[in-house]
């Protein structure tokens, strides 16, 4: 069976209104703000936002720091992250 396509999220500060944001990469919109890094990926919070999809968690400087499939069943790869 084919599987679709993930949309790509990504979770990235943002200087200017010194929040963590929740982006869908491809419409560029904000789906969720965040206080503080942890606040964004503690208790499932993520998952809960993205539902289904894969999200690139980056550092403060903008490197990437590790992404997460959800639901992890989806993970293309057969990798621990």
């Amino acid at each position: 069976m084919a599987r679709t396509k993930l949309t790509r999220y990504s979770l990235a500060y943002n200087s200017t209104n010194s929040r963590w944001e929740l982006k869908n990469e491809s419409t560029k919109d904000v789906v969720k703000k965040f206080k503080t890094k942890a606040d964004a990926i503690k208790g499932g919070v993520l998952e809960k936002a993205v539902k289904e999809g894969s999200v690139r968690i980056k550092k403060r400087d903008g490197k990437i720091q590790e992404e997460r499939t959800y639901p992890r069943n989806r993970d293309p790869r057969g990798s621990k992250g």
